[in-house]
């Protein structure tokens, strides 16, 4: 725990941090106006430099911040905790790494951050290094749960107005990933779904007689000529992609894809470009276009 959490923050230290604005005037830091003072307006709020330009008197106004809600969960699934080589991070650990990595951004803004467990929600307070331990956790107890963990989150443990973060592999069925979808839309909460893939899923590296061993409850199956198979195991995997896009789309939400052989920076920093509405539709779309 203590290297990913350490881990999670050099990683963090690399993004931009901004704030999420309500684009109205109120307490806050960033400048949003210069109105005309009222009458009865204190002196002390009168931007005196401003209103040497012309006849009239102008207060500074800034713009108004509000401490939002972050979700996290992370897919606990048995095809998360593979790889297909030594050198390669396990998928769980990954996921684990940026949902810390993005939750310590979000502390360090003052927002609420909550990690959705199977038996509930788990609230996060702000609190420095001990609120990382504690969201650390939080999040490495639902990936160690085993079997009996029920997979996807309750979509009603979703704050209303909340940004809710999924990460996990996207291999499994897509008819309950679109129920959950549809489940935060109608809360209403923003969500964000970053696949973590490792590089082999989406190519079939393999070539000659292969045994291969089910994670979940498929039964192992042993398999000559590998290579023959490749093109349409692409083929397949590509249209599983493309259902999944498809649900992103029908439901307004962000797809990042991630790929466990690049740099995890390289994730948290379209993660965060989501998360703050940068590049409006068109950088949706090019996260959300097909992966390797």
């Amino acid at each position: 725990m203590p290297a990913l959490i350490l881990a999670a923050q050099r990683i963090a230290a690399t993004v931009a941090v901004g704030h999420h604005g309500r684009r109205q005037s109120g307490p806050g830091e960033d400048f949003w106006q210069f109105r005309p003072a009222q009458p009865g307006e204190p002196v002390t709020r009168i931007d005196w430099r401003q209103s040497a330009r012309s006849l009239r008197a102008y207060v500074r106004e800034t713009e108004a911040e509000a401490a939002q809600t972050l979700c996290l969960w992370c897919d606990p699934s048995a095809s998360m905790r593979w790889r297909s080589g030594a050198a390669l991070p396990l998928k769980s650990d990954r996921a684990v790494l940026l949902a810390l990595a993005v939750g310590t951004l979000a502390l360090r803004q003052g927002e609420r951050v909550r990690v959705l467990a199977p038996d509930g929600p788990i609230d996060i307070p702000p609190g420095g290094r001990a609120a990382l331990d504690r969201l650390a956790v939080a999040l490495l107890r639902i990936m160690e749960g085993g079997p009996d963990n029920p997979g996807l989150p309750n979509p009603h443990h979703g704050s209303p107005g909340a940004r809710v973060v999924l990460l996990g592999d996207g291999l499994g069925e897509i008819a309950p990933l679109d129920a959950l979808l549809r489940g935060l839309a109608a809360r209403p909460a923003r969500a964000h779904l970053l696949l973590v893939n490792d590089p082999a899923e989406a190519s079939l590296p393999y070539a000659g007689r292969v045994r291969f061993a089910g994670l979940e409850d498929e039964a192992a199956m042993t398999l000559s000529g590998v290579e023959g198979l490749r093109a349409a195991y692409r083929d397949a995997y590509a249209r599983h992609q493309d259902d999944l896009a498809s649900v992103c789309r029908a439901t307004g939400l962000d797809l990042i894809r991630h790929v466990t052989d690049q740099r995890p920076e390289t994730a948290l920093l379209a993660l965060h470009a989501a998360l703050m509405d940068r590049g409006g539709a068109a950088g949706r779309a090019a996260r959300g276009g097909r992966g390797r």
